[in-house]
């Protein structure tokens, strides 16, 4: 383990010299200030109560390069991923690197959309003070993503602006010249006073290929009266590990809504924070996983509400086959003076194979006195009732497993209101729960 933090000491030494150099001095210092951080703290093991049922050593023993530039792609081939809505804007990023050639920008004067690089690169000052909201003291993660990152999306909406049409962010990992590549990119959206907004930020892949890892980090800044509709959808190799956090910060009477879901993935980790930092804001967290295998997911939130009539509503739900695992750890964290506090959590977990297991933890701390607060979990396996009421009305038993699953991932499908989204989603789970009720990964 030490070996490799040495490693990532060298390659910072190499990247402060060639990759970073030109960034604004007070940028130079945090990359800094993260390294150190990094260093101290190491990789998480399961000893650390927070990644107590997520073993990183398979890519803590790893060791990641920086990945290649981007391959010869063209539209043809990420024509699957748009949703059949190629003329959306999208800013397309290959093993990390920017792909000017498959990015589209429509020219909209309440909308800036570019990659952060370039930001940086002319007006640092204009996404300084939004920069660096997640955790680089606590979590080796973000820290090294801060140490390292080199490009990511950059989406600002203007006050009293409201984008009809969805910002989608595709990042593709694919064949590099690296072996076991690193992808680190880090985006930021802020959103000013009344303006609305639907991004997409979607992580996939293009064949197996090695073992690489995707580091990445979202943070979003909601001002005040502000709307955001956030969906993150994963659908990786067996093969990969992603590291995902999503910080938001919302400021008063703003609303946030996200749906975060995860198809496939050899080692998934989402970390969503939201921060209701002002009256009258509020949040719906929806989140689906279906893996199989021997993948794992691992979903951690924090909704924190440090201030008074704030409301937040959760949902959370999975569905695991063959050998995979999974865990759900969520917090609502209501303060002292947060009174008024209405907030909900669920968990729900169908498991379909005797070998498939959750771990599940919903969580509430309340320091104030005139709250609503709820908080639940569940995990069990298909009912036997259920499914011998569809095979009496001529269904057989394989088909009635897959539709009284899909029944249970239907909630946070459908509360997608991108239609497209929406559509594809559905799409793909139903041939992922085909392909596990037909193979070995299903077991009554």
């Amino acid at each position: 383990m030490a070996e490799n933090i040495a490693v990532y000491l060298k390659a910072f030494e190499t990247f402060e010299q060639n990759g970073f150099s030109k960034d604004p001095f007070w940028l130079k210092q945090v990359r800094k200030q993260a390294m150190e951080t990094f260093e101290h703290l190491g990789f998480p093991t399961m000893k650390d109560e927070a990644w107590k049922y997520t073993n990183v050593t398979s890519i803590a023993r790893t060791q990641f390069q920086l990945a290649g530039y981007p391959a010869n792609l063209g539209l043809d081939e990420i024509k699957p991923f748009l949703f059949g809505n190629p003329d959306w804007q999208r800013l397309v990023f290959i093993n990390g690197n920017f792909s000017k050639d498959l990015s589209l920008i429509k020219k909209n004067g309440g909308l800036t959309l570019v990659r952060l690089s370039e930001t940086l690169a002319k007006n640092p000052e204009s996404v300084k003070p939004y920069l660096f909201q997640s955790d680089i003291k606590q979590n080796a993660f973000t820290a090294l993503n801060a140490a390292f990152f080199h490009d990511g999306a950059f989406v600002h909406v203007a006050k009293n602006t409201i984008l009809e049409e969805p910002i989608h962010l595709l990042f593709i990992s694919t064949s590099s010249d690296r072996k076991a590549p690193l992808n680190q990119v880090r985006n930021l959206i802020v959103l000013e006073e009344h303006g609305k907004a639907s991004v997409i930020e979607k992580h996939v892949c293009l064949g197996a290929g090695d073992h690489y890892l995707n580091n990445s980090v979202t943070e979003i800044i909601l001002k005040s009266g502000s709307d955001l509709s956030y969906h993150k959808l994963e659908h990786e190799s067996e093969r990969s590990s992603h590291i995902g956090t999503t910080q938001v910060n919302q400021s008063a009477d703003s609303k946030f809504s996200s749906s975060s879901i995860t198809i496939d993935g050899g080692l998934v980790r989402n970390d969503l924070n939201v921060i209701l930092n002002g009256e009258h804001s509020e949040c719906a967290l929806n989140g689906f996983y279906l893996v199989s295998g021997s993948e794992h997911v691992d979903n951690h939130t924090l909704i924190d509400h440090p201030k008074p009539n704030g409301k937040s509503h959760q949902v959370y739900k999975g569905i695991l086959a063959g050998k995979s695992s999974g865990v759900f750890s969520g917090k609502i964290l209501v303060h002292q003076d947060s009174q008024k506090t209405d907030a909900s959590q669920i968990n729900k977990n169908l498991l379909l194979s005797k070998e498939a297991t959750m771990n599940t933890k919903p969580q509430l701390e309340i320091l104030a006195d005139d709250v609503k607060c709820t908080h639940g979990a569940a995990v069990g396996q298909l009912e036997e009732d259920a499914i011998f009421y569809l095979k009496t009305r001529g269904i057989d038993e394989q088909a009635a497993s897959r539709l009284l699953s899909y029944g249970f991932a239907s909630e946070v499908i459908d509360s997608i209101q991108i239609g497209p989204v929406r559509e594809e989603l559905g799409r793909i789970v139903r041939q992922k729960l085909e392909d596990c009720f037909a193979g070995s990964a299903y077991e009554k």
